[in-house]
């Protein structure tokens, strides 16, 4: 495992923290444990100078903005959504120097102005987190990876329904690093 060294040039990206997720069952940590490593993430990174990236999905009432390609499982909507499903949880102090950034499908670099923002602002490596692992957070991960961009992958401050462990185990190792998110607090602190 090589040594995890962060700086200015980082970016922690949280993948769908929003009222309309975090209360989904989550496997194999628990909403509470995420959001609040998330927040440790958050915190030590804006106080190392990174940047503080808030992605959160939603769309239209009426969907059309939704993808809508013919798949074998779709993704299924339990009766109508509250208002505030698509806002931010509260939890994660959004401050006026962060980036909020709103999709409209799994990755959050696809139809987004996430990659320019990163760019502009010189940004080398990205730490991601948030729910749902093998869905928002993997596809975004590989769309990093393919940019360019070096990942690291906050374990503890991620789950999903089913996949969690497919992801860690077998694509997070092959698209960046995989670490604690005390390990990447302690890179951010060194880097302040």
């Amino acid at each position: 495992m090589s040594e995890l060294k962060l700086d200015a040039k980082t970016a922690i990206v949280v993948i769908d923290l929003q009222k309309g997720i975090v209360g989904m069952p989550g496997n194999p940590h628990p909403a509470q444990t995420v959001i609040a490593n998330s927040v440790k993430l958050l915190d030590a990174g804006r106080a190392a100078g990174a940047l503080a990236v808030l992605v959160h999905v939603g769309f239209a009432a009426d969907f059309g903005d939704a993808l809508q390609s013919p798949v074998d499982e779709p993704m299924r909507a339990s009766g109508e959504r509250p208002a505030d499903w698509m806002e931010l949880i509260p939890e994660l102090k959004q401050q006026p120097g962060d980036v909020a950034i709103f999709k409209r499908q799994w990755g959050a670099f696809y139809g987004t102005d996430l990659d320019l923002q990163l760019r502009r602002r010189g940004v080398k490596t990205i730490v991601l987190c948030g729910i749902a692992t093998e869905i928002g957070v993997e596809s975004t991960a590989r769309d990093a990876y393919e940019r360019g961009y070096a990942v690291v992958l906050a374990e503890d401050a991620m789950t999903g329904r089913s996949g969690h462990e497919n992801s860690v185990k077998h694509i997070f190792p092959r698209l960046g690093r995989v670490r604690s998110t005390a390990q990447i607090v302690e890179a951010l602190t060194a880097a302040s």
